[in-house]
C-alpha cells in the first residue's frame, strides 16, 4: 500500500519498489500507446533543447552563465516527460531494475527499449521539421541557425569512445533525475528533483542521444537548406555510441546498482 500523502519524499528503498513497479507497468503498455508515448517524449526532449539553443545562441551570456543557464531551461524536456507523461528511452533504461528483479523478461526489456527509442527518434525528427518550416533557425539574426550547425559539427566529430562515455555520465544524471522525481509527492517536488541533475548534464557537455536526435536531424535540414552537403553519417557516428553510454550509464550505474542495494533477494536494506 503507497504511503499517504505528506510533506516528505518517499524514502530511497519505496522509490526503488515504485521505479521496478513502474517498470512492469511499462513493459506492458500496449503497442500502440508505447509507441505515441514514445513520440511526445521524443518532442518534449526536443522542446527542451530547442529551448537550450536559444540561450546557447547568444554569445554575450558568457561560456559558464550560457551553459548552466542553457541546462536549466533544456530541463523542460524531463518534466514534460515526467509531469505530462510520455515514454523516454534513457528514463526507461531504469526498466533494468525490474529485469534484474525478474519481474519482466529479457524480451520485454529489449523490446520496450526498441520501441521507445524508435518512437523517440520519430518524435524529435519530426519536431525538427516543424521548427526547420517555422523559420525558428532565422531568429538572432540567423544566430540561431548557426548554433545549430555548430552544435552538431561538435556531435559529430566526437571520437567513439569520448561520445560514450559523455553518454555514460548524461544517463546517470538523468536516472537520477527520475529517481528523485518518483521521490516527490507534488508537481513542485519533481521540478526541483529533475532541475539540478539536468542542469548539471548539460552544462558538462555530457551526450543525451535523444536531445541528439532532434539537433542533428535540424542541422541537417539546415545544411540541406543552404545547399551544402548533408553527411547523414555523421547522426550516427553520434548516436550509435552515445545510446550505448546511456544504457551502460543509466542501466548499469543507476538501476542495477540500486536493484542490488534495495531489491535483491536478501539484501535486507
Amino acid at each position: 500500500m503507497e504511503p499517504m500523502t505528506g510533506f516528505d519524499a518517499y524514502s530511497p528503498k519505496e522509490i526503488a519498489e515504485r521505479v521496478e513497479g513502474a517498470g512492469v507497468a511499462k513493459a506492458r503498455t500496449p503497442l500502440l500507446s508505447l509507441a505515441m508515448l514514445g513520440m511526445l517524449a521524443g518532442a518534449f526532449i526536443g522542446l527542451g533543447s530547442l529551448f537550450y539553443v536559444i540561450i546557447l545562441s547568444d554569445p554575450g551570456l558568457g561560456f559558464a552563465a550560457g551553459r548552466v543557464l542553457g541546462g536549466s531551461v533544456f530541463s523542460l524536456g524531463l518534466f514534460l516527460v515526467v509531469v505530462a507523461g510520455a515514454e523516454l528511452f534513457t528514463g526507461n533504461n531504469l526498466l533494468a531494475m525490474a529485469w534484474a528483479h525478474g519481474a519482466i523478461t529479457t524480451r520485454d526489456l529489449l523490446t520496450n527499449w526498441a520501441v521507445v527509442c524508435t518512437a523517440n527518434f520519430a518524435g524529435a525528427a519530426g519536431l525538427a521539421a516543424l521548427v526547420f518550416l517555422s523559420g525558428h533557425a532565422e531568429m538572432n539574426d540567423g544566430a540561431m541557425g548557426r548554433a545549430y550547425l555548430h552544435i552538431a559539427a561538435a556531435k559529430s566529430s566526437l571520437p567513439f569512445w569520448t561520445a560514450f562515455f559523455r553518454g555514460v555520465l548524461c544517463n546517470v544524471l538523468v536516472c537520477l533525475a527520475v529517481w528523485m522525481a518518483l521521490a516527490g509527492r507534488s508537481v513542485t517536488d519533481k521540478f526541483v528533483a529533475i532541475l539540478m541533475p539536468v542542469t548539471a548534464f548539460v552544462a558538462a557537455g555530457f551526450e543525451h542521444s535523444i536531445a541528439n536526435m532532434y539537433l542533428l536531424p535540424m542541422a541537417m535540414m539546415l545544411q540541406a537548406a543552404a545547399g551544402e552537403p548533408v553527411q547523414y553519417a555523421g547522426l550516427w557516428r553520434n548516436l550509435v555510441p552515445v545510446i550505448a553510454g546511456n544504457i551502460v550509464g543509466g542501466s548499469g550505474l543507476v538501476a542495477l546498482v540500486y536493484y542490488v542495494i534495495y531489491r535483491r533477494r536478501g539484501s535486507g536494506a
